[in-house]
């Protein structure tokens, strides 16, 4: 297994099974918040500007992608349907056992749906900062 596709299931079973504390619900200013970071972030990958992508992540996501080029090379790699979505659609933000959640129904370039789960960290400045983000696959039907 590549050192990438190791920080790649890393990454994706620590956004998962993730024993942080459940948060309180989000409050609705949280809320626009959370899903402004994922918007910037998905605007960022829409520019190619890794360093404003990068810039939106959380330290342990720093810690493993050590630059802005090898984040955004590993979301080119591994998360495409993020990194040049053909639609997107945003949920709420909710509550979980993982903490904030922000759901993004996501369709890829290859037409595809998706649901992107963005987790948050709230940093000790008080900002938040995206700690992870799973694809699954969107098993509902389409209308």
């Amino acid at each position: 297994m590549t050192r990438i596709a190791f920080a790649i299931v890393f990454l994706m079973a620590t956004s998962l099974l993730s024993t942080a504390a459940v948060a309180a619900e989000p409050t609705s200013s949280e809320q626009s918040l959370l899903k402004q970071l994922v918007q910037d972030q998905l605007a960022a990958f829409q520019r190619d500007d890794g360093a404003a992508a990068y810039d939106l992540a959380a330290p342990g996501i720093r810690k493993m992608f050590p630059s802005p080029d090898i984040f955004i090379g590993m979301v080119k790699q591994a998360y495409p349907p993020i990194y040049r979505p053909q639609s997107l659609a945003y949920g709420k933000v909710t509550d979980s056992p993982i903490g904030l959640v922000q759901k993004v129904y996501v369709t890829g370039p290859d037409g595809r749906n998706w649901v992107a789960l963005y987790r948050f960290e709230k940093q000790p400045d008080g900002t938040w900062k995206i700690a992870g983000c799973s694809l699954v696959k969107d098993t509902e039907p389409t209308i």
